[in-house]
């Protein structure tokens, strides 16, 4: 039996998730489809950021919207998903550092935007009395924070449910084709169609759009990160750097969560990760230099998500400019959690009425063409 709806979701992390929820409340019949389980992969593990902190100035229109939306998390899928708004703080380590960071606040605030404020050393010294003597300063955003990836993913999937989404997993979509006016997906679990589909299969998005003819050059990434034994409280905001790789939180319960961007090696055929110890090492190095407290915390574990990263570090949201009916959500490159909510009810805005209601031309999917043509 061919199943059929309005729309079908290819991928179950939180993009999708979001999508289709948006999607089913404003009316249509969705179907979601995930080759594995729901948030099996980066949308489950990762670090859990909500942070306006940093983002590439494209992101910036999503970025606000979503923080709004992840203030009101409770009203849209009946949770607040653990959001702690804690802060996030980056920190210089030298007074280059310092210069640069100044200088990105200096352009932040020259498109309008006032989240991003520089503390000097003995401002940062007050707020983590903990960190290293060498830190000159930072960058804080105090309205930023994090939240629990996996409770989030749950929540969106309930509240998709609820809304009338249909979700099957363990479905591979094997092809996809365009027949007159509707979407075949033929899956190893039968046809599905639909005059809609929306691409946010992760990693794999990439795959499935250069099956379309519609190439963009998205790796597949295992970021991985590592939780600490439960420690005295030492710190509150989330901890990034400016020039070197870290994003450190410490939990209720006084465990510490480090990740930050070193990368294991992902198995797209299988969805396996394999970590890099030597990674881990230096992530581990890095964080006992900014915090020489935590020398000696034994390290509970390790893992890592696969996640698509694209050639320019920001994802491909927008329709397809090969084919009607197809839209894209993949590629967020890492830091696709705090933007999510936004992403969802944009996708439905554009899928529903043509306008997304936020600007998605940076991250369209033809922005890729002179670079693949080189």
């Amino acid at each position: 039996m061919i199943k059929t709806s309005d729309v079908l979701v290819i991928g179950g992390g939180l993009h999708g998730l979001s999508a289709a929820l948006q999607l089913a409340r404003d009316g249509a019949r969705v179907r979601l489809v995930e080759r594995e389980t729901v948030g099996r992969h980066a949308s489950g593990v990762n670090a859990g950021g909500v942070r306006r902190l940093g983002r590439h100035v494209a992101e910036l229109p999503l970025s606000e919207k979503a923080l709004a939306m992840w203030r009101e998390m409770p009203e849209l899928v009946g949770d607040d998903c653990g959001f702690t708004p804690s802060g996030q703080i980056k920190i210089a380590e030298s007074e280059a550092d310092l210069e640069l960071l100044k200088a990105r606040a200096e352009e932040v605030r020259g498109l309008g935007y006032e989240h991003e404020e520089i503390i000097d050393q003995a401002a940062l010294r007050e707020l983590i009395p903990a960190v290293a003597e060498h830190c000159a300063g930072a960058m804080i955003v105090r309205g930023d924070g994090f939240a629990d990836p996996y409770r989030t993913c749950i929540a969106f999937r309930r509240a998709a449910v609820a809304a009338g989404v249909e979700i099957d997993e363990g479905v591979a979509v094997e092809a996809l084709e365009r027949e007159g006016d509707i979407w075949r997906a033929r899956t190893s679990a039968g046809d599905y169609q639909a005059p809609e589909v929306v691409n946010c299969a992760g990693a794999w998005g990439a795959v499935l759009a250069g099956q379309l003819g519609e190439p963009v050059p998205v790796r597949a990434a295992a970021y991985m990160m590592m939780v600490t034994q439960a420690v005295p409280r030492f710190v509150e905001p989330v901890v990034g750097l400016a020039s070197r790789k870290l994003s450190l939180k410490q939990m209720a319960n006084g465990t510490v969560v480090i990740g930050g961007g070193f990368e294991g090696k992902p198995d797209v055929a299988t969805g396996k990760t394999a970590l890099d110890v030597q990674g881990l090492a230096k992530s581990a190095e890095i964080t006992c230099t900014i915090f020489p407290i935590l020398r000696g915390a034994c390290l509970v574990r390790a893992w890592a998500g696969i996640d698509g990263e694209a050639a320019d570090k920001i994802p491909v949201i927008g329709r397809s400019l090969v084919h009607e009916g197809l839209t894209h959500a993949f590629g967020f490159s890492g830091h696709g959690f705090q933007l999510m909510p936004a992403v969802g009810r944009a996708l439905a805005d554009l899928i529903r009425t043509g306008q997304p209601g936020l600007p998605l031309l940076p991250f369209s999917p033809g922005r890729f063409d002179k670079l693949l043509k080189e």
